[in-house]
């Protein structure tokens, strides 16, 4: 900053003592400049990095600095260079684009150092003339544009200060994202994409291939640090983690080196992202130490360099992805390139360097030289018969993109000068005078500038004055003599008209693996649906636990955040990952236990019909007609009622059966007993009858008042029944809080009082007729039946006591299944003690059914 500064003021100083002391400008030095030149209507600055400053002179402050001398000399950086060359002459030769007006420029090299760099700008900017009598500056400016810089921390420091002026430049290698800013930077464009899309391409392959767990690696300069930060700004929004972030060292210390060698080894990621132009100390060490297995995602800086296509890199580098600027074509610079010829002319130095650094002669041969057997340059060599990056034009992507930065130069001063006066763009409609152009008038068409190139590409600039954003997708393959070369595998467009942002060729792709495909780099692996991740605590998001999701509840994504409820009448698959309908359970006649039921319920009833029929056949008999066979054919038929009602309980829940079910219950129930209770009561009757003190007990019980005691005690059943059935009907419902897994079909009682009183009714007639069957069990008699009621409602009674607590705690189905089981038990014990040992008489011991028999029975027992 301080450099620039004390140019600034230099510059500054001198031309005001100038103003001040005469009437024209004089140039007080000039840099020494290596260059080329060629004159014009416009000229068109250009700065290039032909050539490498090692050693830059030191800055004592005490005396001039000495001039710098520049070596290593870089072929592909001059066929750029002539690129715009090129250009200039192809646009002169071009009628349709700026007729009549003839283009030159001057070309600097910047020696890939800053200082160089930024005098070479100044130098542009002054011009190139010795003398400058017109003090009111009128006339075009000494270039209209620059095209460069091609480095980042170079087109800052320019632009920073060209910038002041509004002269354009338009770079065709400078990606520092920082020079979208255009406050900062207001004339500053580029033709190659900023490091935003740069950082952004190389996302959408690391998404397209899963990779959420990378090492980052920058170089300390502009270019890698705005890199980084715009990379680790895109991996947050992708969701994925950076695993480690390291600097490369500026001096390429090599303990810094080591260290940096030490985290890539024992990191646990397997992709590593690079944002630097110089990695040759950093593979070199790695190399030494053996790491391989890492998959190298290389940026623009170094995707096509040729330094690291070596064979010995190819352990290391084999497979590498990166992005490499837009490839293109340019008809006829081959043999522009070939014909180059150098000449006298002293600001044509660079082509001279060139020539001596091509064919290893020199143009002023020196004595000592010619003793070495050097030779002289005669400037007739032919260039046809060379193999060099110069002259290969097989990959044209920075030479590309000079030729489209000079064509968008012309193209916006082509449309300055069609402005018709009136309609300008400018104050009072205004247009630029091509005699007195100012700089900033360019920079108005320059933001404005469309055209398509002659290999099909589209050139604009966005409101960043940047370009479309176009990368090509490489591949680094094997050659068959061990060494690298770089292949185009898929493409990366963010403006494509399909939408598809990323397009690769798979099929081509080469993976340095054994599995020869590609690696897994992840943190954690993906949970898979029916599961959700729980953050590591201490580690990027990237590092989670897969935890199952719990009862009710799925996540249908994967690596998703958190689970969901199911609603309520759906319940997670068996793997969690969708919700389908939740088991309707009900005590159906499929299921085993709905069959057993069944099964007995109908058994029950054939019993019951098999001793009608033996009652029936029988019923002259002295057993059948004892104790009123009226009341036990209407007992077996309540029986039978009982064990049918069961098929109500079995099958679906509807609303009629769920009315009927406990209706039909508790009224059979009652019709039972209360024909138990009556026959216990006439048993005592008869008994009390035969007393002289109870003779006319036996007339309150014939069978009139028999038949309207049944009657009685069940129509206040049915009276129980329709009340509750009116007020508070039962009815199906689904029910969820048994099983949370399962919905419950089942049939709510409606209301609880209702329920209690039928059942507190039918016990109320079970303990009756038990208490009086147990006060008759001793009366003498040849066929009492009073000890078999007895036990009888001794069965009963304990059946339904154990019911109570059972059904309470069974859950779904199994109540409805314990209250079958409590109706048919206690039908069961009802028929087969009372009515067992009367069969047991009549079918086996005929003999004992006989009024003989049975008198003598009765007299012994006297």
């Amino acid at each position: 900053m301080w450099f620039t500064l004390n140019i600034c003021l230099y510059l500054s100083f001198n031309y005001i003592s100038a103003t001040f002391i005469s009437d024209s400008c004089q140039l007080r030095g000039r840099f020494k400049l290596n260059g080329m030149y060629q004159v014009g209507d416009f000229i068109i600055g250009g700065l290039f990095e032909v050539q490498h400053l090692k050693v830059f002179p030191e800055l004592t402050f005490r005396t001039e600095p000495q001039l710098p001398q520049c070596e290593e000399f870089y072929m592909a950086s001059f066929q750029q260079a002539l690129t715009m060359v090129f250009a200039i002459n192809e646009i002169n030769n071009n009628n349709d684009l700026l007729p009549n007006i003839t283009l030159g420029y001057q070309i600097y090299d910047n020696c890939l150092r800053l200082g160089v760099a930024f005098r070479a700008a100044i130098s542009l900017a002054s011009g190139t003339e010795e003398f400058f009598s017109d003090i009111k500056c009128t006339g075009p400016p000494p270039v209209i544009g620059i095209v460069g810089d091609p480095g980042s921390s170079q087109s800052i420091a320019i632009s920073s200060v060209l910038g002041l002026f509004r002269v354009p430049m338009v770079s065709y290698y400078a990606t520092c994202s920082c020079l979208s800013n255009r406050r900062k930077y207001p004339s500053f464009f580029r033709t190659i994409p900023s490091d935003a899309f740069q950082v952004r391409a190389m996302v959408q392959i690391l998404r397209h291939f899963g990779w959420t767990w990378v090492g980052l690696i920058y170089s300390d300069d502009d270019y890698g640090i705005y890199a980084a930060q715009s990379f680790q700004h895109e991996m947050q929004l992708f969701g994925g983690c950076v695993a480690f972030s390291e600097i490369l060292p500026y001096d390429n210390n090599h303990r810094d080196i080591n260290r940096i060698v030490g985290v890539i080894q024992t990191s646990t990621a397997k992709v590593v992202v690079a944002f630097s132009t110089d990695l040759s100390s950093l593979m070199d060490e790695l190399l030494s130490q053996n790491v391989t297995g890492r998959q190298w995602i290389a940026s623009e800086a170094w995707t096509t360099t040729p330094v690291l296509q070596t064979p010995q890199y190819l352990p290391l580098l084999g497979g590498t992805l990166g992005i490499a600027i837009r490839r293109g074509q340019i008809q006829g610079l081959h043999d522009f390139l070939i014909h180059l010829h150098p000449d006298n002319n002293p600001k044509n130095s660079t082509i001279k360097i060139f020539w001596e650094k091509m064919f290893g002669c020199k143009f002023e041969a020196v004595d000592e030289q010619q003793e070495q057997g050097g030779t002289k340059c005669s400037g007739q060599e032919d260039l046809s018969s060379t193999e060099t990056a110069f002259t290969d034009v097989s990959e044209l992507r920075a030479s590309y993109n000079v030729y489209k930065a000079v064509y968008a130069l012309a193209h916006a001063l082509h449309n300055l000068m069609q402005c018709e006066e009136g309609r300008g763009p400018f104050s009072g409609n205004s247009c630029a005078s091509i005699t007195n152009l100012k700089p900033w008038q360019l920079v108005h068409y320059l933001k404005k500038v469309n055209f398509t190139t002659g290999f099909g590409d589209r050139v604009s600039f966005d409101e960043n004055g940047d370009a479309l954003a176009i990368y090509d997708v490489m591949n680094w393959h094997p050659r068959s003599d061990g060494s690298i070369v770089v292949r185009t595998v898929g493409v990366i467009d963010e403006g494509a008209t399909t939408g598809k942002v990323l397009t690769l060729d798979e099929d081509a792709l080469y993976w340095n693996f054994e599995t020869k495909k590609p690696p897994q780099s992840v943190c954690s692996e993906s949970c898979p649906p029916g599961t959700r991740q729980a953050r590591r605590k201490g580690f990027p998001v990237c590092c989670f636990d897969c935890l199952p999701c719990g009862d009710g509840e799925i996540s249908n994504t994967t690596n998703s955040p958190e689970c969901f409820m199911c609603p309520d009448e759906y319940w997670p698959s068996p793997k969690n990952y969708q919700c389908v309908p939740k088991e309707v359970e009900f005590l159906s006649y499929e299921g085993p236990l709905g069959i057993s039921l069944t099964t007995a319920s109908l058994l029950g009833t054939s019993f019951c019909a098999f001793v009608m029929v033996i009652f029936a056949h029988h019923h002259n008999t002295p057993v059948v007609r004892a104790n009123n066979s009226e009341l036990s054919f209407l007992l077996l038929l309540s029986l039978k009622l009982c064990f049918l009602c069961v098929l109500l309980f079995i099958g679906r829940p509807q609303l009629w059966t769920c009315q009927l079910r406990h209706a039909v219950f508790g009224i059979s129930f009652v019709l039972c007993i209360s024909s138990i209770l009556v026959k216990t009561m006439v048993v005592i009757a008869v008994f009390k009858s035969s007393r002289p003190e109870g003779k006319s007990a036996i007339k309150w019980f014939g069978s009139t008042q028999q038949r309207g005691t049944v009657l009685a005690l069940t129509s206040t059943q049915v009276a129980i029944c329709t009340v509750w059935l009116s007020t508070a009907s039962p009815t199906p419902h689904k029910n969820n809080q048994y099983i949370r897994s399962k919905i419950v079909y089942e049939c709510t009682i409606g209301s609880v009082a209702g329920f209690s009183v039928l059942l507190g009714y039918i016990g109320l007639l079970a303990v009756a007729s038990f208490l009086l069957a147990f006060m008759a069990r001793k009366l003498p008699d040849n066929f009492n039946e009073a000890k078999f009621i007895t036990f009888s409602m001794l069965i009963f009674c304990a059946v339904w006591i154990t019911f109570v607590p059972v059904y309470v705690s069974s859950p779904g189905k199994y109540a409805v299944a314990v209250e079958i089981f409590a109706i048919l038990a206690s039908s069961f014990g009802l028929l087969v003690a009372i009515f067992a040992p009367k069969c047991y008489v009549i079918i086996l011991h005929p003999e004992r059914n006989t009024k003989k028999a049975i008198m003598r029975r009765s007299t012994q027992k006297k």
